[in-house]
């Protein structure tokens, strides 16, 4: 019987823009660290992955100064304009080396703080699981509706009881998320994320709790809570 491998992607071609610096956020520093040197150290940690394949910015000239650089479990290839030309350039990057029967975990390259214990449960919840799925949280706020004029006013208020908030990873089978990706982007459906793009190929990925402090760094106030997140694990 087949024993699927895994693979990660972690696309790494976005510039930043809301945290108006002078390098994408990705290579913003944590302790002295680039966040993508710390995301990146943190998954390769676990010894579950045959490789990771990194899609960069064909621009990008901060990369040659990473630790991650130096990795040989590392591969890198062009991404592209939107995170799923990026996630889509990645697995067929990784064409000859990954089956359609393995699993990939696709996770954002601004959130270092992934618990080790999330990254497990993940996987050890959607092995056996026919479609894959994603981390996600249940939201914990009251959620408005805003009105259409501006100013915007409280429309109504939104029951939050079936609410969870998309993190990463998001898992799924090789084959299947590259065809789903390869169909979105061909008819001009909007790509969110990966499971956005399985949901559209009629698939039901499944939702696995995760911690509320798997932090997506966005903008610049974010870098210290995740610095202190990160020293308390």
């Amino acid at each position: 019987m087949y024993k699927p491998s895994f693979w990660l992607v972690v696309p790494a071609a976005g510039i930043g823009q809301r945290m108006k610096a002078e390098c994408p956020k990705q290579y913003l520093r944590i302790s002295h660290r680039f966040i993508l040197d710390i995301t990146l150290s943190r998954l390769l940690a676990n010894e579950l992955f045959s490789g990771c394949m990194v899609p960069l910015n064909p621009q990008d000239r901060w990369w040659p100064e990473s630790e991650s650089a130096k990795d040989p479990r590392i591969q890198t290839c062009t991404g592209g304009k939107e995170r799923a030309d990026s996630v889509l350039a990645a697995l067929e990057a990784l064409a000859g080396q990954a089956a359609d029967h393995d699993w990939v975990l696709v996770h954002d390259a601004a959130r270092p703080c992934l618990h080790p214990e999330d990254l497990d449960n993940l996987v050890a919840s959607l092995c056996e699981h026919p479609v894959g799925g994603l981390l996600a949280a249940p939201v914990a706020d009251t959620l408005k509706l805003a009105t259409e004029e501006e100013p915007a006013g409280v429309a109504h208020t939104v029951d939050r009881r079936r609410l969870w908030r998309a993190l990463t990873p998001q898992m799924f089978r090789y084959g299947a998320l590259r065809s789903a990706l390869e169909v979105c982007l061909e008819q001009g459906h909007p790509v969110t994320d990966e499971s956005s793009a399985m949901e559209f190929s009629g698939k039901i990925p499944a939702l696995v709790e995760g911690r509320g402090d798997n932090l997506k760094i966005t903008v610049r106030s974010d870098l210290a809570l995740a610095e202190f997140i990160l020293g308390h694990f």
